[in-house]
């Protein structure tokens, strides 16, 4: 983190004011604050900001999911209403031909008064065949505007799903930059010996964290990954020095779940796009048992996501102002790990480690 928190601390003021949405202020961390309080702090805004992105991707998806949707209903809302012109055509024609024959003698009275029995029975089939195919004009005509009112409700009522989702994205596309901003602000008020001194708690405190996981015996022995996996393993650490960006899910840039998916979409496996979907609906799999292409997920609301790679390491895009990278597993408090893929025998919803 040192080389990053440098590189934000020349840069943190002008990134505040490139921030569009305006955020309440932020107080300067107090001189007597100790090392391990900005830390905590600093780390406190890292994982709001990233659960803030992930909720703001989560709405994105519903978003996109929900356009299209429009987009289907509109479409058949537009087929609904040519079926609808057909069938009034078509009754419109009935109701010409009714009149026409209004004037004369009846089908059914010409049909009592026709001197050949055998032609009359054959006359009155086709009187009766245009008799059903009358009730089936009508039948369709109904049908017809009974499914262009359902459709036309339906469509309006996914708009108006739609522009709520649209409206509650921006409200956490706001939210998002408001946080962000707060960090930078937090930043920008360290002097370049509490960044330094931050950075080495932070690598000590990871160092810790790997060498208990070892000791524990929780780290994986080295597996072979499967075919797909390995594949998502090797696009995945192709991005490694890309910058992270929220909300981004590549090619030039990515967040914690954009890569994790985009790395698996390119294996051939799509997976959910954040990284609390890819918690909830991925198999499950004990830390002990990853192999590499495993999704790594961390803190108990599953707000990041990293890819195991093997040797105790991940490769992750970390948070705002960092790039792509590959760093020890241990590098976040862990809630479990998952699979993607189809679900393997033997494997249920072991909850991993925690």
């Amino acid at each position: 983190m040192s080389a990053r928190l440098l590189r934000l601390a020349c840069t943190a003021t002008v990134a505040a004011q490139a921030v569009l949405a305006p955020a309440p202020a932020v107080a300067t961390p107090e001189p007597q604050q100790s090392v391990a309080e900005l830390l905590t702090d600093l780390q406190r805004l890292y994982r709001q900001t990233e659960q803030a992105t992930e909720t703001y991707n989560a709405t994105t998806e519903q978003l996109e999911r929900q356009r299209a949707e429009v987009a289907r209903l509109d479409g058949e809302l537009a087929r609904a209403r040519l079926a609808l012109q057909d069938s009034r055509s078509d009754a419109g024609r009935l109701a010409r031909q009714q009149y026409q024959s209004s004037g004369g003698l009846g089908p059914y009275v010409r049909l009592l008064l026709a001197p050949d029995p055998q032609h009359a029975l054959d006359e009155g089939h086709v009187i009766g065949e245009l008799a059903r195919q009358r009730v089936r004009t009508v039948g369709r005509l109904a049908a017809a505007e009974k499914r262009k009112d359902a459709l036309a409700r339906a469509a309006r009522k996914a708009l108006d799903t739609q522009l709520g989702l649209a409206g509650r994205q921006k409200r956490q596309r706001d939210d998002v930059r408001t946080r962000l901003a707060g960090v930078e602000r937090l930043l920008a008020g360290l002097t370049p010996q509490q960044l330094a001194a931050i950075a080495r708690l932070e690598q000590q405190g990871v160092a810790e964290a790997q060498r208990s996981l070892t000791t524990a015996g929780a780290l994986p022995a080295d597996r072979a990954a499967s075919p797909a996996g390995d594949r998502a393993v090797h696009y995945a650490l192709d991005q490694v020095g890309k910058p992270y960006a929220w909300g981004a899910q590549g090619p030039e840039a990515y967040d914690c779940s954009g890569l994790t998916s985009d790395a698996w979409s390119h294996a051939g496996i799509p997976i959910p796009r954040t990284s609390q979907e890819q918690w909830e609906q991925l198999q499950r799999v004990p830390l002990k048992e990853l192999r590499p292409g495993d999704l790594v997920v961390y803190f108990p609301e599953a707000t990041h996501v990293a890819m195991y790679v093997g040797g105790g390491r991940v490769v992750q895009a970390p948070r705002p102002g960092e790039k792509v990278t590959v760093s020890p597993i241990a590098g976040y408090p862990i809630l479990g790990a998952v699979r993607p893929g189809p679900a393997e025998r033997g494997q249920g919803l072991s909850s991993g480690y925690s």
